[in-house]
């Protein structure tokens, strides 16, 4: 959002109110398209600076605080303060891309501030599609599928995980009919998922348990949201990391207490299946397993058609990075490789394409977050094994690192032009 050709005497020729109006719409919509608290507090004071006004911001996970003045009245005190309570924003590649869009014609005076205000506004009133929550639903059972190939499983597993995926993507349209359902649906997920396992192991056929329930859950790990809240407080906004870490931890303890409790519950009717380790996939179904994990991915983020080529080579490219790193140099060297290498490429895309670097950046680290390491440390501790839990915490904490370190030396190599 840093195109020439907007002068603060045109910011000032509008009325305050006006233009306050359209930078709250624009934070609005910023935070409920998954923009980062140190990202959203750039562009809004960017923006604002462009429009004629001073602005000071605080983003945090459930709210944004703005507090607007005129520097042509000669006083920084704040004239108007704007307190705005949000959800925790998901990531709408599609729509964050529009929002961008518009941003950049306000400021180039191609739009006036009350049809950009409302072109803001109709973006966030529009309702999904049915053929969009079809393409959802379907995306969550082939990534589930995919991790499965992924991790090495056997073509039973693959298949439970699938089938547990379009469990998850089913409920996960609940909470817009029970809104009180919401807060429990991660619970409620891991739960049926282990519990579907768990009888396809005792009468269908043996599998093994461990990893169909974690590629099951894989989309619903907090994964980004971890290595949001790292690079957060990485770059001092120590309120909205710390509030996102707590968030992400509590989303981690939900999914652990579903899947103990279908344990215990098998365990109380008599329901213990044995271990069984299957015939692992061959060699071929892990890179296919990327490629369709790249494309569900690219349609649970709602990125736009015409840049899929891109954001489907982005998570396939950090990989690929990470896989080529790890087989010369431990392994969170290489998960820094991959994400310095995505970091990069996002920020190169800015500068060409004119476009948010998050079509690169979001979907090229997600295949590396260790959101899964997370999961497996509380299950751990959970099981009383808290030796190997606390082992297993200290490997996602490098990881963490890894990335976001590779993230910050990427923006190092290429500097960002935008600031989403």
């Amino acid at each position: 959002m840093e195109r020439a050709g907007f002068t603060q005497r045109a910011g000032g020729d509008a009325e305050l109110k006006t233009r306050i109006g359209f930078v709250v719409e624009l934070s609005r919509r910023l935070h409920e398209y998954g923009t980062t608290a140190p990202r959203l507090e750039d562009v809004v004071n960017l923006v604002s600076a462009r429009l004629g006004l001073a602005c000071n911001v605080l983003s945090t996970p459930t709210s944004i605080v703005m507090s607007f003045s005129d520097p042509s009245r000669g006083d920084d005190l704040a004239e108007t303060t704007q307190v705005v309570r949000v959800p925790p924003g998901e990531v709408n590649l599609k729509r964050l891309c529009q929002v961008d869009e518009i941003a950049d014609r306000v400021i180039a005076g191609e739009l006036d501030f009350v049809e950009g205000r409302r072109q803001l506004r109709a973006i966030g009133e529009r309702p999904p599609s049915r053929s969009s929550d079809m393409a959802g639903v379907l995306s969550f059972g082939v990534s589930s599928a995919a991790i499965a190939a992924i991790l090495h499983t056997g073509w039973r597993e693959a298949a439970v995980a699938g089938l547990n995926g379009l469990l998850i993507g089913a409920i996960s349209l609940a909470p817009r009919r029970w809104p009180s359902f919401a807060p429990a649906l991660e619970a409620a997920a891991a739960l049926l998922c282990t519990i579907v396992a768990i009888v396809v192991a005792q009468w269908v056929a043996p599998i093994s348990l461990r990893p169909v329930v974690l590629a099951s859950l894989i989309v619903l790990l907090p994964g980004m949201t971890l290595t949001t809240a790292v690079r957060e407080l990485s770059s001092q906004h120590l309120i909205s990391g710390t509030a996102r870490m707590m968030g992400a931890a509590t989303t981690l303890l939900k999914l652990i207490f579903g899947t103990a409790a279908a344990l215990q519950l098998g365990a109380l009717l008599g329901i213990v299946p044995p271990t069984a380790d299957s015939a692992p996939l061959p060699a071929w179904a892990g890179p296919c397993g990327v490629i369709a994990a790249a494309f569900s991915f690219a349609v649970l983020f709602k990125s736009p058609l015409r840049f899929y080529p891109v954001v489907i080579a982005a998570p396939i490219l950090g990989y690929a990075c990470t896989q080529i790193g790890g087989a010369h140099v431990p392994p969170a060297f290489g998960t820094f490789l991959g994400s310095l290498v995505v970091g990069a490429a996002s920020n190169l895309f800015a500068r060409v394409m004119q476009r948010p670097g998050a079509l690169v950046r979001e979907t090229g680290i997600i295949l590396l977050v260790p959101g899964s390491v997370g999961f497996r440390s509380l299950s751990y501790v959970l099981d009383r094994e808290v030796l190997l839990g606390i082992d297993t915490a200290i490997t996602m904490a490098a990881l963490l690192t890894a990335i976001v370190a590779g993230l910050l030396f990427g923006d190092f190599l290429v500097t960002p032009r935008r600031k989403l």
